[in-house]
């Protein structure tokens, strides 16, 4: 319940003060201040709709759905969608400034026509979305451009317009009349998207909100903007890189992890078909320290090249440096060699990067580390035919990992001899996967895998 605040007014010349004092600070004259109560006014419901009694329903009821899919036209953007945008959600957009999230949103306006996108700016003005959409040759008639930042005027032009798709760009700009605060702040942050999200259900539109991110990577404001929203998604990569990765952080209706992969042109972001052929082109099959990894992402198998440094250290406390991949782990790997293997790593530097830009969080990922790690130590390269995969325990073992079939897949597409993975996963192998152009092979422990892998003496 809102509590009614108090002023002190001055009775010569009616200047406010929020606190009292002796002397009022605008005429100067002793004792005039007066002390008002203002009662805050009773807040409205923005969307006019009335309290009612909520009604229950079974789990099982057929009731016919309310929200369809709208399909982008975009398919690496629909595959990390789930299938499209549903209708009433509400999408979530983080990144780096420059990375791509205004470019998107303008490429979705002509591919949703004839239906009505309102581009809500609050950081630039129309004629420099038209000069972006230019410079893209982005032709969208059905998009249009409303630079406005107040809330209620928001929610208004949403009500009278009544859109398909709405682009709030960006959240951290707009703000409503009803808090003291500045826009960008925790409150209105909150605040602001609750209700444009309540108001986007009630009217079964599509809402797409940009949001600024922290130096740490982080989406800025409140951690419960996340939990409001049904899709977060999350650019990747580099400025001054070509490619983009967009990942699915959380998703209400499809899977999560999702990733799909763009390439910065003239013309905006364009589709990479296929992912695997990017992240390890260009790779170096006879210098030491590399590995190809058959990692899972979200539905989809991709093949990853994993670079690893070794070198001897100029200083008493070694360097671990991990690009794409936790530290932590890479910690616990080079505990494993050393311990389990006797491979020596205590007097060396470490430098780890997975290629491409990708983070990769699956635990499959460490037979790879471990191979581009052991095969920089040991001077020696591995087998550039054969891709790897599999988790390793402290025991030194190699335990059993998931999605094995569309890995042994993706490598067998493209051409590689050999996967090298966990004896589990190869226990019971459909007879399809046994007529693929590639041997299976399953290893135990950490040595074997090494010893497939052709990286040990």
């Amino acid at each position: 319940m809102a509590r009614s605040s108090t002023r002190y007014i001055c009775s010569n010349c009616g200047a406010i003060s929020l606190k009292y004092q002796g002397k009022c600070f605008e005429c100067q004259s002793w004792g005039t201040l007066q002390e008002s109560r203002v009662e805050p006014e009773q807040k409205k419901q923005r969307d006019g709709s009335t309290r009612g009694v909520a009604v229950m329903e079974n789990l099982h009821d057929s009731v016919p759905s309310e929200f369809q899919r709208v399909m982008t036209g975009i398919g690496e953007l629909d595959r990390v969608l789930g299938g499209g945008l549903m209708q009433g959600s509400a999408v979530l957009v983080g990144g780096e400034p420059g990375i791509g999230k205004s470019t998107l949103m303008l490429q979705l306006a002509p591919r949703l026509a004839p239906a009505k996108v309102l581009y809500i700016s609050g950081e630039e003005s129309p004629n420099q979305i038209r000069e972006r959409a230019q410079r893209l040759s982005i032709k969208a008639p059905n998009l249009w451009l409303i630079p406005e930042v107040n809330l209620e005027s928001i929610l208004a032009i949403i009500a009278h317009e009544k859109p398909a798709l709405v682009i709030i760009d960006s959240i951290q700009t707009v703000h409503s009349d009803e808090y003291q605060s500045s826009a960008g702040t925790i409150t209105q942050i909150r605040e602001c998207a609750a209700t444009l999200i309540r108001a986007a259900k009630q009217q079964n539109v599509i809402l797409m909100i940009i949001g600024h991110i922290t130096k740490e990577g982080a989406l800025a404001g409140p951690k419960a903007l996340e939990h409001m929203v049904d899709t977060v998604l999350q650019f990747e990569g580099e400025g001054y890189q070509r490619y983009r990765i967009i990942r699915s952080v959380k998703n209400r209706f499809g899977s999560t992890n999702e990733i799909g992969v763009f390439r910065m042109d003239e013309s905006g972001l364009e589709e990479v078909s296929n992912p695997s052929e990017f992240f390890i082109s260009g790779r170096r099959t006879d210098v030491p320290g590399n590995s190809i990894l058959a990692a899972i992402e979200g539905t989809r198998a991709l093949l990853v090249e994993v670079q690893a440094l070794v070198s001897k250290t100029n200083y008493s406390m070694p360097q671990r440096i991990s690009t794409g991949f936790d530290l932590k782990r890479m910690s616990i790997i080079l505990a494993v060699l050393e311990n389990r293997l006797r491979i020596e790593t205590w007097g060396q530097d470490v430098f780890v990067k997975i290629a491409g830009g990708l983070k990769l969080a699956e635990p499959a990922a460490d037979l790879a580390i471990a191979a581009a790690i052991a095969s920089g130590l040991m001077n020696r390269p591995v087998d550039p035919a054969t891709v790897c995969c599999g988790e390793i325990g402290l025991a030194g073992e190699l335990r059993a990992i998931s999605d094995s079939e569309r890995r042994i897949r993706e490598a067998a597409h493209l051409g590689f001899k050999q996967i090298v993975l966990p004896e589990a996963n190869t226990r019971e192998l459909k007879p399809s996967l046994k007529n693929l152009p590639i041997i299976i092979t399953g290893c135990k422990t950490l040595q074997n895998a090494l010893d497939e892998l052709n990286v040990t003496g």
